[in-house]
């Protein structure tokens, strides 16, 4: 196997193989992030658009995943089981400007949109009956209006210095390709043992 120029390219060719054969999102990726001691955190998230200028998903930025966001770097790894890759991408992020953010909530289901004002993201509640009234408040305060963006809800992009390809091999003889780069300056590739 060979690597192609472009890993961003080559992201955009491999993500489509697996759209055709994945039972679940297959947008949806494993980020990293660490708090100011270094301790790791890693969940899932919906990565909403990926080109040239990064990888961008969306959350609250007062959930922990937010503040930990705010140290301004993190890795993403995508797995597609039906087709036996593996991507990982680390380098800085930052938030996705306002408009890229506004535009995408006004796209979302009428329910998320209601239920990112009335969620608290990542702070203690009492109980499930709380986060329902809150839901419902929100509910009631755009009642027959356009559902507005949350000041504290956006979108980020984390822009790839590294981004490395795996390919399931059966005899754990793996295929590994690492792509890295400085600011905007060109990639360069080279292959790793499994």
């Amino acid at each position: 196997m060979q690597p192609a120029a472009d890993p961003i390219a080559w992201f955009h060719t491999l993500y489509a193989d697996a759209l055709r054969g994945e039972s679940f999102e297959p947008d949806r990726a494993a980020l990293a992030t660490a708090d100011a001691q270094g301790v790791p955190s890693v969940r899932f998230v919906l990565v909403r658009d990926v080109s040239a200028d990064g990888f961008v998903f969306y959350t609250h930025r007062d959930s922990r995943k937010g503040r930990e966001l705010a140290r301004g770097v993190a890795a993403l790894a995508y797995h597609w089981a039906s087709t036996g890759v593996q991507v990982r991408v680390e380098g800085p992020v930052r938030e996705a400007p306002d408009s890229v953010s506004d535009a995408y909530f006004a796209g979302r289901p009428r329910g998320s949109q209601v239920g990112a004002w009335g969620s608290p993201q990542s702070q203690e509640i009492p109980d499930r009956d709380t986060l329902d009234a809150r839901v419902r408040e929100a509910e009631q305060r755009f009642d027959g209006k356009d559902v507005p963006r949350p000041p504290r809800w956006g979108g980020y992009q984390l822009v790839p210095t590294t981004v490395e390809f795996w390919f399931a091999d059966p005899n754990r003889l793996h295929d590994r390709f690492e792509y890295t780069r400085t600011g905007s300056g060109p990639w360069t590739v080279r292959r790793l043992a499994p």
